[in-house]
């Protein structure tokens, strides 16, 4: 026998003893049958990797033939990396993604569909989780991933300014009518505005819903933005300024953020997000959160983060169990909750009862209540262009170099060049 014969024979030799020393097989399962399961996150952080650990804890504990290897990486790195390791062969089972870049990965059939895996868990109920933020991580109307986590805007309100006015506060009945004559019974000579609400892209997809409008159709093959009822959504934001004067313009605010002025006790009602709770809890007076006020029906912003599986991951439905314990389960709600570590979108109240009862605010059902009227944003795949080109437009809008119906107009043209490459 040749050398080179022999050499080959001893190095398949060696390459079979690591193998076998390192107890693991190509598909991630060890000869005692314990599964390795791939995990990469950005959402932990430093401040919340403990937290990461305890889930795992808990996870394995229930799930001793599974193990879970976590990475972390920033927000800022997590993406490159993450097309780095898919394109590589190298993905990990399971993987966290916002909402934006999940459509994104589901578009270009990244993602393991869910469907099959979910009908064969007979532990697990959807009802578990809000309906609407379970249905956001569908993509044409399959499930390709699992809510895990998320946060909201909502009408924040000060008590003392309602009070000294006479004026009742927000109801889940309230309308933008309901809203405008509050405040203008609120605005005063002190510099006190009545309402609050940025003009810009996140706030203008959100608002157009609260008025039956929209930026596609459905299947996003066509473009919807300038409609009757966007334009008129655009009007009523722009009027709050300009016509009733019960918002500041730029100007007025002198360069001070919205959220600074609240505090400050100059503005009455503002709509912004959960994350501000800790940032207004120390303020020297009463405020509580009310669901927004919409036009024709409610609608309310939903930033979330979910769990999807590799389409190639060789072990589907371990996978699957952790991005099912991971969105739904109560040992990680509770980790959530007493760590501040963002929401779960749970429906059993018992498992946020400690965020629920928490105060200020006194009202913390609503971040729950809105879920029910969510609205994702309108991401397509040239996303950065779209977001940009609102942005160009809708300042325009402000500075009074374009009336609503030309913005949206020139917004129509140009989404339409979008979703036809």
């Amino acid at each position: 026998m040749k050398k080179t014969g022999i050499f080959a024979i001893i190095l398949l030799l060696l390459i079979g003893i690591v193998a076998g020393c390192s107890g693991e097989s190509s598909t991630g399962k060890s000869k005692d049958g314990v599964v390795t399961l791939k995990y990469f996150a950005f959402s932990p952080g430093e401040a919340h990797e403990k937290d990461l650990k305890a889930m795992i804890a808990a996870f394995e504990k229930q799930n001793p033939k599974i193990k879970v290897d976590y990475e972390l990486a920033s927000f800022e790195d997590y993406f490159t990396k993450l097309q780095t390791q898919i394109a590589g062969s190298n993905a990990p089972d399971v993987f966290e993604l916002n909402y934006e870049n999940f459509v994104s990965y589901a578009a270009k059939g990244a993602l393991l569909e869910l469907d099959p895996l979910i009908k064969k868990d007979k532990e697990f109920n959807p009802d578990s989780i809000n309906k609407k933020a379970y249905e956001a991580f569908q993509y044409d109307g399959k499930q390709y991933g699992m809510v895990e986590s998320f946060s909201n805007v909502v009408l924040f309100y000060n008590k003392d300014l309602f009070d000294q006015a006479g004026v009742e506060y927000p109801s889940e009945s309230w309308t933008w009518k309901e809203e405008l004559e509050a405040a203008e019974k609120l605005t005063n000579n002190k510099g006190v505005w009545g309402t609050y609400a940025p003009v810009q892209f996140w706030e203008f997809y959100k608002t157009i819903a609260q008025n039956g409008g929209s930026i596609f159709n459905e299947d996003k093959t066509e473009v919807t933005v300038n409609s009757p009822e966007n334009v008129e959504t655009l009007t009523w934001m722009m009027d709050k300024m300009n016509k009733y004067h019960v918002t500041p313009t730029e100007k007025e605010m002198s360069g001070q953020a919205n959220e600074d002025l609240f505090k400050a006790g100059k503005i009455a009602m503002l709509r912004t997000g959960i994350w501000m709770f800790d940032g207004f809890k120390d303020v020297p007076f009463k405020w509580d959160i009310a669901l927004e006020p919409g036009n024709t029906q409610k609608a309310h912003h939903f930033f979330a983060n979910g769990l999807a599986v590799s389409k190639k991951t060789k072990n589907a439905e371990s996978a699957w169990k952790w991005a099912q314990f991971m969105s739904s389960s109560e040992e990680a709600a509770k980790i959530r909750i007493d760590s501040s570590w963002e929401l779960p979108a749970v429906t059993d109240e018992a498992l946020v009862k400690g965020y629920l009862e928490k105060s200020p605010p006194e009202s913390r059902e609503v971040v729950f209540k809105a879920l029910d009227s969510l609205v994702v944003p309108p991401v397509i795949e040239e996303w950065s262009k779209l977001t940009d080109m609102f942005g160009k437009e809708l300042d325009k809008v402000k500075l009074g170099q374009e009336t609503p119906e030309n913005a949206l107009k020139n917004v129509e043209k140009e989404l339409q060049t979008l979703i036809k490459k």
